[in-house]
């Protein structure tokens, strides 16, 4: 699976010269050597028993411009992550990375690797992480599976031993926001004309933190260029990764809160992809929330008018009981918005009567819960035998909820 190629006949023998560190354009771009080479320098470093790596690592991928730093702090509440993300363009930012960047260009695989190994074993990482802006070409990719093959042996080797705690099962979930070209050359000009009056406020009043400013963000051909770079190198990258981790490009053309949408629905589609196959068969029978939700309305206009057409005079006795049984409690308790209420109703001992009493009130803004709760009530006493015979009291105990006033709250 590697990606074994030289971009020229020198590139071998530079690797052992003083200067193979550098980022140029004659780096080696085989996977294996680069991903092998970090990986002994980390055993040689640390130990093995020492490689930790987060438990979650979330990919965040995307074209210029399609919302990646936007987007970053609702990925990481929907997903539960309270650290920082590791954002690729800040990590590497040694001189001549950023004069690559600036031209609008890329940096070496070899030290994005690298330093991208090191940051990850950091302890504040270790529950979840989000990378932003990684991987971006087919050898990161390549090292990204290396690595994910490395955590599962590390987790194999001491699944039985004391370190087994810090050797989790791995979980990778990828989100890569697509814009068009169009959109993210307009969308990178107008984050540099923001950038400009953020940076001339805070220089002017001393208040904040300058933001970080790009060549690329304003010169529409370098903007453009970034862009084509994008799906010229990084689109082939990420389509690549289908091969082994499952997910959908989300569409961010639209406003912000179609997009979170968009990720939400993404995470829910991967987050099946964590169970064993068999697990999932086992689950199928039963209903995703969010899609009951949906159709809940709808659903429930049609049972009441099944009630009224199918079975009225049923229907009528189950409102009039609430109308005047129920009702004048919850009324009592229209302060708290929670209203208690036992009975010993007959009517209720219908499981079609007691169904269409939740229906009703949830039609009505509430949310009814009924629990059946039985009551041994001694009748006869057998003196011969010592025998106790019992009915069964069986109570109702109906808990209405709703939004309560705000009076006097707070």
């Amino acid at each position: 699976m590697s990606n074994s190629r030289y971009v020229a006949p020198s590139a071998q023998a530079s690797a052992s010269s003083p200067t193979a560190g550098k980022i140029t354009d004659l780096e080696i771009k085989d996977a294996q050597l680069i991903f092998g080479a970090a990986w002994e320098a980390l055993e040689a470093e640390f130990g093995r028993e020492n490689l930790r790596f987060p438990k979650e690592i979330l990919l965040l991928g995307g074209a210029p411009g399609a919302g990646k730093g936007t987007n970053t702090a609702f990925i990481a509440k929907a997903r539960g992550l309270t650290c920082p993300p590791i954002v690729m363009s800040a990590l590497l930012d040694s001189p001549e990375a950023r004069r690559l960047k600036d031209a609008g260009n890329m940096v070496g695989d070899r030290e994005v690797v690298s330093l991208l190994l090191r940051e990850l074993m950091k302890p504040i990482y270790r529950d979840g992480v989000i990378l932003d802006g990684f991987p971006r070409t087919r050898v990161q990719v390549e090292c990204l599976k290396m690595l994910v093959d490395k955590m599962h042996a590390l987790r194999r080797e001491f699944f039985n031993t004391p370190l087994s705690i810090h050797f989790r099962q791995p979980t990778v979930h990828i989100m890569v926001l697509f814009v068009d070209e169009k959109e993210s050359i307009a969308r990178q000009l107008k984050r540099g004309r923001q950038t400009i009056e953020h940076n001339e406020e805070v220089k002017r009043t001393g208040v904040g933190e300058l933001w970080e400013d790009r060549p690329t963000d304003h010169d529409e051909m370098l903007a453009q260029r970034r862009y084509r770079v994008f799906k010229e190198q990084t689109w082939d990258a990420l389509q690549s990764l289908k091969e082994i981790f499952h997910y959908h490009f989300i569409n961010a053309q639209g406003p912000i809160g179609e997009v979170e949408q968009n990720i939400v629905k993404e995470l829910e589609y991967q987050s099946t992809l964590e169970l064993d196959p068999r697990t999932v068969d086992r689950l199928r029978i039963l209903p995703v929330a969010s899609e009951i939700i949906v159709h809940s309305r709808q659903e429930l206009v049609k049972r009441l008018d099944s009630y009224e057409f199918g079975q009225p005079e049923l229907f009528s006795q189950v409102v009039g009981f609430v109308a005047r049984k129920i009702m004048p409690v919850v009324l009592r308790h229209s302060i708290s918005g929670v209203a208690l209420f036992n009975t010993q109703e007959p009517l209720l001992e219908d499981p079609t009567a007691l169904a269409m009493l939740i229906d009703v009130f949830s039609e009505r803004g509430y949310h009814a819960v009924v629990d059946i709760h039985r009551i041994e009530i001694p009748e006869k006493f057998d003196l011969q035998t010592g025998q106790i015979t019992c009915r069964v009291k069986k109570v109702f105990r109906i808990q209405i909820r709703f939004q309560g006033s705000e009076i006097r709250r707070g």
